[in-house]
Protein backbone atom coordinates (compact mmCIF):
# COMPACT_ATOMS: atom_id res chain seq x y z
CA UNK A 1 0.00 0.00 0.00
CA UNK A 2 1.36 3.34 -1.02
CA UNK A 3 1.42 6.76 1.23
CA UNK A 4 -1.38 7.63 -0.11
CA UNK A 5 -3.48 5.66 1.86
CA UNK A 6 -2.47 7.55 4.82
CA UNK A 7 -3.61 10.99 2.88
CA UNK A 8 -6.69 8.92 2.17
CA UNK A 9 -7.87 8.82 5.55
CA UNK A 10 -6.42 12.47 7.05
CA UNK A 11 -9.44 14.31 6.19
CA UNK A 12 -11.01 12.21 8.81
CA UNK A 13 -8.39 12.21 11.43
CA UNK A 14 -8.08 15.99 11.53
CA UNK A 15 -11.46 16.16 12.07
CA UNK A 16 -11.29 14.39 15.28
CA UNK A 17 -10.83 16.77 17.72
CA UNK A 18 -14.14 18.09 16.57
CA UNK A 19 -16.26 15.43 16.57
CA UNK A 20 -15.60 14.75 20.18
CA UNK A 21 -17.74 17.05 21.96
CA UNK A 22 -17.12 17.56 26.39
CA UNK A 23 -19.88 19.01 28.34
CA UNK A 24 -22.02 22.13 27.56
CA UNK A 25 -22.06 24.29 30.63
CA UNK A 26 -23.44 27.28 32.34
CA UNK A 27 -21.68 30.35 33.84
CA UNK A 28 -21.95 30.71 37.32
CA UNK A 29 -25.46 32.34 38.20
CA UNK A 30 -25.08 35.27 40.65
CA UNK A 31 -28.07 34.11 42.08
CA UNK A 32 -26.37 31.36 44.09
CA UNK A 33 -22.79 30.98 42.54
CA UNK A 34 -24.35 27.13 41.32
CA UNK A 35 -22.10 26.48 38.29
CA UNK A 36 -24.03 23.11 35.97
CA UNK A 37 -22.37 20.76 33.83
CA UNK A 38 -24.73 18.76 31.31
CA UNK A 39 -22.83 16.00 29.25
CA UNK A 40 -22.53 15.51 25.75
CA UNK A 41 -21.68 12.23 23.88
CA UNK A 42 -18.76 11.42 21.32
CA UNK A 43 -20.11 11.85 17.85
CA UNK A 44 -20.29 8.46 16.08
CA UNK A 45 -18.20 9.56 13.63
CA UNK A 46 -15.60 9.23 16.32
CA UNK A 47 -16.09 5.55 16.48
CA UNK A 48 -15.69 5.26 12.56
CA UNK A 49 -12.47 6.93 12.31
CA UNK A 50 -10.81 4.59 14.76
CA UNK A 51 -12.52 1.40 13.13
CA UNK A 52 -10.57 2.70 9.88
CA UNK A 53 -7.49 3.16 11.64
CA UNK A 54 -7.43 -0.45 13.68
CA UNK A 55 -8.66 -2.08 10.01
CA UNK A 56 -5.52 -0.19 8.09
CA UNK A 57 -3.22 -1.06 10.87
CA UNK A 58 -4.61 -5.02 11.05
CA UNK A 59 -4.93 -5.74 7.49
CA UNK A 60 -2.86 -2.81 5.05
CA UNK A 61 0.70 -3.03 3.68
CA UNK A 62 2.68 -0.63 5.52
CA UNK A 63 6.07 0.21 5.96
CA UNK A 64 7.81 0.90 9.20
CA UNK A 65 7.23 4.79 8.85
CA UNK A 66 3.71 4.75 7.73
CA UNK A 67 2.87 2.20 10.71
CA UNK A 68 4.56 4.25 12.53
CA UNK A 69 2.29 7.14 11.82
CA UNK A 70 -0.64 5.52 12.19
CA UNK A 71 -0.11 4.58 15.36
CA UNK A 72 0.53 7.97 16.54
CA UNK A 73 -2.01 9.49 14.72
CA UNK A 74 -4.31 6.52 16.76
CA UNK A 75 -2.66 7.55 20.13
CA UNK A 76 -3.82 11.21 19.53
CA UNK A 77 -7.44 10.27 19.19
CA UNK A 78 -7.26 7.98 21.94
CA UNK A 79 -5.89 10.80 23.81
CA UNK A 80 -8.11 13.03 22.37
CA UNK A 81 -11.23 11.10 24.55
CA UNK A 82 -9.27 10.43 27.47
CA UNK A 83 -8.27 6.80 26.77
CA UNK A 84 -4.82 7.22 27.82
CA UNK A 85 -3.42 3.37 28.85
CA UNK A 86 -4.51 3.17 25.10
CA UNK A 87 -2.78 6.08 23.41
CA UNK A 88 0.16 5.65 25.91
CA UNK A 89 0.36 2.19 24.11
CA UNK A 90 0.25 3.65 20.54
CA UNK A 91 2.85 6.42 21.09
CA UNK A 92 5.03 3.79 22.51
CA UNK A 93 4.90 1.31 19.45
CA UNK A 94 5.27 4.60 17.36
CA UNK A 95 8.35 5.28 19.24
CA UNK A 96 9.55 1.18 18.55
CA UNK A 97 9.03 1.47 15.27
CA UNK A 98 10.47 5.61 14.54
CA UNK A 99 12.45 5.81 17.59
CA UNK A 100 12.95 9.51 16.30
CA UNK A 101 9.24 10.34 16.61
CA UNK A 102 9.44 13.65 18.05
CA UNK A 103 5.54 14.09 18.94
CA UNK A 104 5.23 10.74 20.59
CA UNK A 105 7.62 11.38 23.19
CA UNK A 106 6.06 14.93 23.79
CA UNK A 107 2.88 13.04 24.68
CA UNK A 108 4.68 10.37 26.78
CA UNK A 109 6.33 13.64 28.99
CA UNK A 110 2.80 14.45 29.33
CA UNK A 111 1.67 11.25 30.74
CA UNK A 112 4.89 11.03 32.89
CA UNK A 113 3.50 14.47 34.49
CA UNK A 114 0.04 13.45 35.40
CA UNK A 115 1.35 10.43 36.88
CA UNK A 116 4.04 12.40 38.85
CA UNK A 117 6.95 10.68 37.55
CA UNK A 118 8.84 13.73 36.94
CA UNK A 119 12.05 12.38 36.16
CA UNK A 120 10.86 9.96 33.01
CA UNK A 121 8.81 13.58 32.30
CA UNK A 122 12.18 15.09 31.60
CA UNK A 123 13.96 13.06 29.84
CA UNK A 124 11.01 12.55 27.51
CA UNK A 125 10.90 16.46 26.62
CA UNK A 126 14.94 16.48 26.23
CA UNK A 127 13.98 14.01 23.71
CA UNK A 128 11.57 15.91 21.75
CA UNK A 129 14.26 18.88 22.22
CA UNK A 130 16.97 16.67 20.91
CA UNK A 131 15.07 15.80 17.95
CA UNK A 132 13.77 19.06 17.31
CA UNK A 133 15.12 21.95 19.02
CA UNK A 134 12.77 24.61 18.01
CA UNK A 135 9.80 22.92 19.42
CA UNK A 136 7.93 24.74 21.27
CA UNK A 137 5.68 23.09 22.97
CA UNK A 138 8.18 20.88 24.72
CA UNK A 139 9.30 24.12 26.11
CA UNK A 140 5.77 24.39 28.14
CA UNK A 141 5.20 20.70 28.72
CA UNK A 142 8.44 20.55 30.16
CA UNK A 143 8.19 23.60 32.64
CA UNK A 144 5.09 22.77 33.52
CA UNK A 145 6.64 19.25 34.70
CA UNK A 146 9.69 21.01 36.24
CA UNK A 147 6.64 23.08 38.09
CA UNK A 148 5.07 20.64 40.01
CA UNK A 149 8.18 18.81 40.15
CA UNK A 150 9.15 21.73 42.38
CA UNK A 151 12.14 22.93 40.61
CA UNK A 152 10.64 26.42 39.89
CA UNK A 153 13.74 28.29 38.81
CA UNK A 154 14.65 25.60 35.89
CA UNK A 155 10.70 25.65 35.10
CA UNK A 156 11.02 29.60 34.68
CA UNK A 157 14.05 29.54 32.27
CA UNK A 158 11.93 26.72 30.20
CA UNK A 159 8.77 29.61 30.35
CA UNK A 160 10.27 32.53 29.60
CA UNK A 161 11.82 30.30 26.51
CA UNK A 162 8.15 28.91 25.27
CA UNK A 163 7.23 32.96 26.06
CA UNK A 164 9.77 34.71 24.12
CA UNK A 165 8.89 32.62 20.89
CA UNK A 166 5.15 34.53 20.59
CA UNK A 167 4.73 37.22 22.95
CA UNK A 168 0.96 37.87 21.40
CA UNK A 169 0.17 35.00 22.84
CA UNK A 170 -2.12 35.71 26.19
CA UNK A 171 -1.48 31.66 27.06
CA UNK A 172 2.11 32.05 26.99
CA UNK A 173 1.82 35.27 29.38
CA UNK A 174 -0.40 33.42 31.87
CA UNK A 175 1.83 30.47 32.35
CA UNK A 176 4.93 32.74 32.72
CA UNK A 177 3.08 34.88 35.21
CA UNK A 178 1.95 31.15 36.88
CA UNK A 179 5.14 29.75 37.21
CA UNK A 180 7.46 33.36 37.97
CA UNK A 181 4.39 34.03 40.90
CA UNK A 182 6.07 31.36 43.09
CA UNK A 183 9.07 33.16 42.66
CA UNK A 184 8.48 36.58 43.49
CA UNK A 185 4.25 37.31 43.49
CA UNK A 186 4.96 41.09 42.95
CA UNK A 187 7.21 40.79 40.10
CA UNK A 188 5.25 38.47 38.19
CA UNK A 189 2.30 40.35 38.17
CA UNK A 190 4.56 43.41 36.96
CA UNK A 191 5.94 41.35 34.40
CA UNK A 192 2.12 40.23 33.55
CA UNK A 193 0.94 43.78 33.72
CA UNK A 194 3.65 44.57 30.82
CA UNK A 195 2.72 41.84 29.01
CA UNK A 196 -0.16 43.08 28.64
CA UNK A 197 0.82 45.30 26.44
CA UNK A 198 1.58 42.89 23.75
CA UNK A 199 -1.57 41.09 23.66
CA UNK A 200 -4.65 41.96 21.13
CA UNK A 201 -7.70 42.97 22.87
CA UNK A 202 -9.56 41.05 21.15
CA UNK A 203 -7.98 37.30 21.46
CA UNK A 204 -9.90 35.30 24.08
CA UNK A 205 -6.93 34.21 26.16
CA UNK A 206 -6.45 38.35 26.97
CA UNK A 207 -10.36 38.23 28.55
CA UNK A 208 -8.47 35.55 31.17
CA UNK A 209 -4.61 37.74 31.44
CA UNK A 210 -7.17 40.98 32.10
CA UNK A 211 -9.14 38.68 34.66
CA UNK A 212 -5.92 38.31 36.35
CA UNK A 213 -4.94 41.77 36.23
CA UNK A 214 -7.82 42.59 37.86
CA UNK A 215 -9.53 44.39 35.07
CA UNK A 216 -12.67 42.63 34.54
CA UNK A 217 -14.21 40.36 36.95
CA UNK A 218 -15.41 36.10 36.61
CA UNK A 219 -19.10 37.11 35.47
CA UNK A 220 -17.86 39.58 32.63
CA UNK A 221 -15.16 36.42 32.18
CA UNK A 222 -18.11 33.85 31.80
CA UNK A 223 -20.25 36.32 29.97
CA UNK A 224 -16.73 36.77 27.39
CA UNK A 225 -16.79 32.90 27.07
CA UNK A 226 -19.80 32.39 25.16
CA UNK A 227 -18.62 35.78 22.71
CA UNK A 228 -17.39 35.30 18.89
CA UNK A 229 -17.32 31.32 19.00
CA UNK A 230 -16.34 29.92 16.10
CA UNK A 231 -17.10 26.10 16.59
CA UNK A 232 -19.72 24.04 18.50
CA UNK A 233 -16.94 22.78 20.96
CA UNK A 234 -15.31 26.43 21.19
CA UNK A 235 -17.61 27.71 24.20
CA UNK A 236 -16.82 23.76 26.62
CA UNK A 237 -13.36 24.75 25.56
CA UNK A 238 -13.33 28.52 26.59
CA UNK A 239 -14.84 26.67 30.61
CA UNK A 240 -12.59 23.92 30.80
CA UNK A 241 -9.19 27.60 30.44
CA UNK A 242 -11.78 29.86 32.15
CA UNK A 243 -12.45 27.08 35.27
CA UNK A 244 -8.86 26.45 35.88
CA UNK A 245 -7.00 29.51 35.66
CA UNK A 246 -10.09 31.25 37.95
CA UNK A 247 -9.33 28.03 40.92
CA UNK A 248 -5.39 29.30 40.75
CA UNK A 249 -6.63 32.49 41.45
CA UNK A 250 -8.97 30.74 44.21
CA UNK A 251 -6.34 29.27 45.65
CA UNK A 252 -3.85 32.09 45.56
CA UNK A 253 -6.70 33.74 47.73
CA UNK A 254 -6.65 30.66 49.76
CA UNK A 255 -10.27 29.50 49.25
CA UNK A 256 -9.70 25.89 48.58
CA UNK A 257 -13.26 25.14 48.42
CA UNK A 258 -13.84 27.60 45.04
CA UNK A 259 -10.73 26.51 43.88
CA UNK A 260 -11.59 22.89 43.89
CA UNK A 261 -15.26 23.15 42.35
CA UNK A 262 -13.40 25.08 39.71
CA UNK A 263 -11.46 22.36 39.01
CA UNK A 264 -13.68 19.63 38.95
CA UNK A 265 -15.76 21.79 36.67
CA UNK A 266 -12.55 21.90 34.48
CA UNK A 267 -12.67 18.12 34.40
CA UNK A 268 -15.97 17.88 34.19
CA UNK A 269 -15.86 19.45 30.24
CA UNK A 270 -13.85 16.64 28.97
CA UNK A 271 -11.60 18.79 26.72
CA UNK A 272 -8.86 15.84 27.68
CA UNK A 273 -5.98 17.42 24.98
CA UNK A 274 -6.77 20.71 27.03
CA UNK A 275 -3.07 21.72 29.07
CA UNK A 276 -6.05 22.99 31.48
CA UNK A 277 -7.64 19.61 31.91
CA UNK A 278 -4.93 17.75 31.75
CA UNK A 279 -3.22 18.96 34.99
CA UNK A 280 -6.62 20.02 37.05
CA UNK A 281 -6.80 16.99 38.72
CA UNK A 282 -3.01 17.41 39.66
CA UNK A 283 -3.90 20.88 40.96
CA UNK A 284 -6.92 19.16 43.08
CA UNK A 285 -4.33 16.84 44.89
CA UNK A 286 -2.08 20.33 45.49
CA UNK A 287 -5.54 21.52 47.29
CA UNK A 288 -5.78 18.32 49.28
CA UNK A 289 -2.19 18.68 50.66
CA UNK A 290 -2.45 22.22 51.43
CA UNK A 291 -2.82 22.74 55.05
CA UNK A 292 -5.51 24.48 56.69
CA UNK A 293 -5.14 27.96 58.09
CA UNK A 294 -4.58 28.12 61.28
CA UNK A 295 -7.43 30.03 63.07
CA UNK A 296 -5.91 32.04 66.22
CA UNK A 297 -7.98 31.88 69.42
CA UNK A 298 -8.57 34.97 71.60
CA UNK A 299 -6.70 34.84 75.01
Amino acid sequence: MSFNLRAAVFSVLAGASLLTSGCASLPASEANSELLVAPVLPDYKLEVTLAKLNEILARAELTTEQRARFHYDRGVIYDSVGLRILARIDFHQALKLQPNLADAYNFLGIYYTQEGEFESAYEAFDAVLELSPEYDYAFLNRGIALYYGERKQLAAKDMESFYLKDESDGYRALWLYLIEYELSPQEALARLQFNRTRLDDNAWATVLVDYYLGAVDESRVFAMAKSGLTHPKEYAERLCETYFYLAKVAAEQGDKDKAADYLRLALATNIYDFVEHRYARMELALLEQTPEPVQQTAN
